[in-house]
């Protein structure tokens, strides 16, 4: 007899806790902006590395892209590191 009451409470709290999670899962706009965020934050970084460092290309005599490379280099680690530590502080 306790053992059916045991179960009984155990299957309402699971139950509880799957409506409590369907009605706090993310909808179709929050996730659309999620996703727009991450993309920001990691394409800027590349594409102002990238513009950043063909400006230092063109302050130079003769050709090179060392400074587009670089920049482009910096920007994809400093965009990655931006996603990384934005879906840490948000999960």
């Amino acid at each position: 007899m306790q053992d059916d009451e045991q179960l009984k409470r155990n299957i309402r709290t699971q139950a509880k806790r799957l409506a409590q999670a369907e009605r706090d899962r993310p909808t179709l706009l929050a996730q659309t902006v999620f996703l727009g965020t991450l993309a920001l934050l990691f394409t800027v970084p590349v594409l102002a590395g990238s513009y950043l460092g063909h400006w230092l290309d063109l302050q130079q005599s003769g050709y090179s892209y060392r400074w587009t490379m670089g920049g482009l280099a910096a920007g994809l680690v400093i965009g990655g590191l931006n996603v990384y530590l934005y879906v840490r502080r948000n999960y």
